[in-house]
């Protein structure tokens, strides 16, 4: 762990720069994943997120010593087809996370939780992460990922929390529950979209309230803690940059509960915000 990123912090993001909004080309995001990999601030990035389609991209980007940990997102088909075919992966490639969504908004999500779950992933010591939408079926279908989490363990959920429309950005009180029924399971649990600066805020651009991830943060460790969802959506919705601040201050040495993490597609954007706030030492270098 280096001295720049407390344990709170660690691994919090996922390097997500070849998707929207940032969809950075493949060589550039290799190129910058690993000068990430190589500052003071490496404990806080996670694995870099590739389509699967672009794992055959990757071999002629890497160093002939080099190894690289990817994240990588399909539907449930791509995510099939590659667990049959992940034998004549390059080994210099290390699958950490596979994630995929399992159904559009208003589908049932048990079928392609089904399909997603039972591939054995976890076998080869990769995490899954089903992505389930915040609509009809959602309960039923976390019952589903923590049973099996119970049986097989490296299995998660994941949400959304933004995109181009409004009804894709949950309300502090849709987050809060959602946070809760995954504490009730013991379900961890990983956030996408939306998440682009520590404190909650609103775009100039579309008026959209985005979700703060300090507030993400601070709310799970009150969930962790036994707090109900009035408390949690309380959390979700402060705008006071230095309560967040305090909240977290005091929780920096430990390991973050509940809440695994995010993806962004840039690291620039939380990092500014942690060295802002006076989280995380600075020293960040564009």
């Amino acid at each position: 762990m280096s001295t720049q990123v407390p344990r709170l912090f660690a691994g919090l993001v996922d390097d997500a720069a070849v998707f929207p909004p940032g969809s950075a080309t493949l060589p550039a995001a290799v190129t910058a994943h690993r000068k990430h990999r190589a500052a003071r601030y490496a404990d806080l990035v996670g694995p870099l997120l590739v389509p699967v389609a672009a794992l055959a991209e990757l071999p002629p980007l890497l160093g002939a010593d080099e190894r690289i940990d990817v994240g990588v997102i399909g539907d449930v088909p791509a995510i099939a087809r590659l667990h049959a075919t992940r034998g004549g992966l390059d080994p210099r490639i290390r699958i950490r996370q596979v994630e995929a969504a399992v159904a559009k908004r208003g589908e049932d999500p048990h079928p392609g939780l089904a399909e997603l779950l039972g591939l054995p992933w976890q076998a080869d010591g990769v995490d899954v992460y089903a992505e389930i939408p915040l609509t009809w079926g959602l309960l039923g279908a976390l019952d589903t990922v923590a049973a099996a989490r119970a049986r097989v363990g490296r299995v998660a959920a994941k949400f959304r929390t933004g995109g181009l429309a409004a009804e894709l950005f949950p309300t502090p009180v849709e987050l809060a529950a959602v946070i809760c029924a995954c504490r009730d399971r013991d379900l961890p649990f990983k956030l996408t979209a939306g998440l682009h600066h520590a404190v909650r805020d609103t775009d100039p651009e579309t008026g959209f309230a985005h979700h703060g991830f300090l507030n993400v943060l601070v709310a799970a460790a009150a969930a962790a803690d036994g707090a109900e969802v009035a408390e949690i959506a309380e959390q979700l919705a402060v705008t006071d940059a230095l309560q967040l601040v305090e909240a977290a201050r005091a929780r920096r040495l430990e390991r973050r509960p509940l809440w695994i993490g995010f993806g962004s597609c840039s690291i620039a954007e939380p990092l500014t915000d942690l060295i802002r706030l006076g989280l995380i030492d600075g020293g960040y270098e564009e």
